[in-house]
């Protein structure tokens, strides 16, 4: 009977210290992969990679997702890179990896949305089980990952038409231990710009991933680095070092980290909206100073002539002065520019402003 106790004591222990999403099953002291499945429904089924790595001492669950938006190759590239690097034998707890949330985005090469259903796969958690491919692929994160986590780091990038500089976001929800938490989260990733959420009031029926993990009370940051479609090994790196970082602070791995000093908190932003069709063309470079009513970019608008169809015809000009973000002391700040603005989504594009250096001055 006492060894009957013993090996059912034994087996009990085991089973909760085995992690399994989708068909990955990883025990203490494993790396594993494989695939959650989302079934058929109105439309297609997805299977979506997943790597579990089960640390060989006990500690908390950090879910790492990449890849909502599916040409923001960077971060998926850096998710690629830790599932294979982070080492079982070192770690406390367990790491989920989600590399490539969105795979018919990043197959189809087709930015922001998911090609099967035209919906954002960052807009509309918690999903539903009988929904479209990403509301029912939302549903199997929300069921498989975040209900399992403790903590989650949620990554972006410049997409095919975006030009971004590093940065992150923190979100202030009104919960003190979950923003404290957060807090210390992302400043030990170690992007000095960070922009202010504010999820303080009621959440939506539908939201993006980071706040729907906030309402499970999960301490939640949102990391950004790449741009345009590119995978530079600085980007890339950027976000592995944050992220092991991030384990050095939540004490899944070894070691010290220095948070950032003297990060810019973004408290609010402009958006301008594109007034008209035509070429996007920048006037100055990212990271460059500029001052208010200084020319930032012109739009060229593409005009035709009855005689020559669809081809080129003539340029109108159109010069755009707006105003950057605002940090807590402001400051004015750049944080992106969508460089193909002018010539897509008329009147829906967006410039999202954060730091400039130098710029012509408006001189009509």
């Amino acid at each position: 009977m006492r060894l009957i106790a013993v090996f059912l004591a034994t087996t009990i222990l085991a089973t909760a210290d085995t992690t399994t999403i989708g068909t990955v099953t990883a025990r203490p002291g494993q790396r594993a992969t494989g695939f959650l499945q989302v079934p058929a429904g109105v439309d297609a089924a997805a299977s979506i990679p997943v790597v579990v790595i089960s640390g060989a001492k006990p500690g908390p669950t950090l879910a790492l997702i990449a890849g909502a938006h599916g040409t923001e190759y960077a971060s998926i590239v850096a998710l690629v890179k830790l599932g294979k690097t982070v080492d079982p034998a070192a770690l406390s707890g367990t790491l989920v990896i989600v590399p490539l949330l969105n795979v018919a985005s990043f197959s189809q090469k087709v930015p922001h949305l998911n090609p099967i259903d035209g919906k954002n796969m960052n807009r509309l958690y918690p999903g539903k089980a009988d929904g479209t491919q990403t509301e029912r692929i939302s549903w199997a994160i929300a069921r498989q990952v975040l209900d399992k986590c403790d903590y989650l780091i949620d990554y972006h990038g410049g997409d095919l038409d975006e030009n971004l500089r590093p940065y992150a976001y923190w979100a202030d929800t009104g919960n003190a231990k979950l923003d404290t938490t957060s807090r210390g989260m992302v400043l030990a990733f170690g992007f000095d710009h960070i922009i202010i959420q504010r999820n303080t009031g009621p959440a939506p029926t539908t939201m993006n991933v980071s706040r729907y993990a906030q309402t499970l009370g999960k301490p939640t940051i949102v990391v950004e680095a790449g741009y345009a479609g590119t995978t530079k090994g600085e980007d890339v790196d950027a976000l592995v070092h944050g992220t092991m970082n991030v384990m050095r602070h939540l004490k899944m791995l070894p070691g010290s980290v220095m948070p950032v000093e003297n990060p810019i908190w973004i408290g609010r932003y402009s958006t301008v909206a594109s007034e008209q069709d035509g070429i996007f063309h920048p006037l100055v470079v990212p990271e460059a100073y500029v001052k208010e009513r200084y020319e930032v970019r012109l739009c060229d608008r593409l005009l035709r002539r009855r005689n020559l169809g669809r081809d080129l015809a003539g340029f109108g000009r159109r010069h755009l002065y707006r105003r950057t973000a605002v940090d807590e002391k402001g400051r004015h700040h750049r944080l992106h520019r969508r460089i193909g603005g002018c010539s897509l989504d008329r009147g829906t594009s967006t410039i999202e402003y954060d730091r400039y250096d130098t710029a012509r001055r408006r001189t009509d």
